[in-house]
């Protein structure tokens, strides 16, 4: 690993050597926040701008990818994905790490994340990991009318239903702002796009840590976000990159935040 950019005063970041998981959870450590909630995103996409390939991301990652997925997510206090990517990508409850206990204790978070599913209609497999064996009780976040015995087989599940939305499904703009109600301020989406696509659209995506990985995919894949159209594109600043056996590791805020 080696810092490309902002250019560093040391020379042990430039260099090429492999980086301690503290330094990795320094380097992406949350900004101090005001109790309203920081949105990040941790999404990689192929040299040609796939976000997967036949489905899945993990054919685009890599061991590099893969340390710096596990560091972003030790430092979250909630995990933000939607129904579609725990169906395809047959997710499972984020996992407490010994190396990051003592961070995460003097944080006042849980011993891992909770994993928060985004869904209208909550079809999801309740009996799956992901609802039957979580260190921390794992979320649904849906809308007011969400189908009342699906979201009855939810909570019998153990899981906690969060409503941030007067319809079926959530409203993408309040997600970020009901989480942080029940006290989860450091929030990170993985996806998928289409979820990343509504809180780009709604103007609540803080900050994206875009891995670009030196594979190409071909075919016709997803870009990182699906949705809606922007009415003007967002302007983003860039923070920093990283680099490791090919792969980039960007960094990016959005650029109201900076001038704040």
């Amino acid at each position: 690993m080696r810092r490309l950019f902002p250019v560093s005063a040391h020379q042990s970041d430039s260099a090429d050597r492999q980086w301690s998981l503290d330094e990795l959870a320094d380097a992406y450590a949350y900004p101090p926040g005001d109790g309203s909630g920081w949105l990040r995103a941790n999404m990689v996409a192929s040299v040609d701008g796939a976000a997967h390939h036949q489905g899945r991301s993990q054919p685009l990652s890599g061991a590099a990818d893969m340390r710096v997925f596990g560091v972003l997510r030790a430092l979250a206090d909630a995990v933000v994905v939607g129904a579609e990517t725990v169906r395809r990508e047959g997710y499972r409850p984020a996992r407490a790490r010994e190396a990051f206990a003592a961070r995460r204790a003097a944080a006042g978070q849980t011993p891992a994340p909770a994993v928060a599913v985004v869904s209208a209609g909550l079809d999801l497999d309740f009996s799956a990991p992901l609802f039957t064996g979580p260190l921390t009780p794992t979320l649904v976040v849906t809308g007011a009318q969400a189908p009342p015995e699906r979201v009855a087989a939810a909570r019998r599940a153990g899981a906690e239903v969060l409503v941030a939305g007067d319809g079926a499904g959530a409203d993408p703009g309040r997600v970020p702002g009901v989480l942080a109600a029940r006290g989860l301020t450091r929030l990170l989406t993985e996806g998928g796009p289409r979820v990343l696509g509504q809180f780009a659209a709604a103007g609540v995506l803080d900050e994206l840590c875009l891995t670009v990985s030196p594979r190409l995919a071909g075919g016709e894949a997803e870009r990182i976000t699906s949705g809606p159209a922007l009415a003007v594109p967002a302007d983003f600043s860039l923070e920093a990159v990283l680099e490791e056996t090919g792969y980039l590791f960007t960094r990016y805020r959005r650029a109201r935040q900076v001038a704040e």
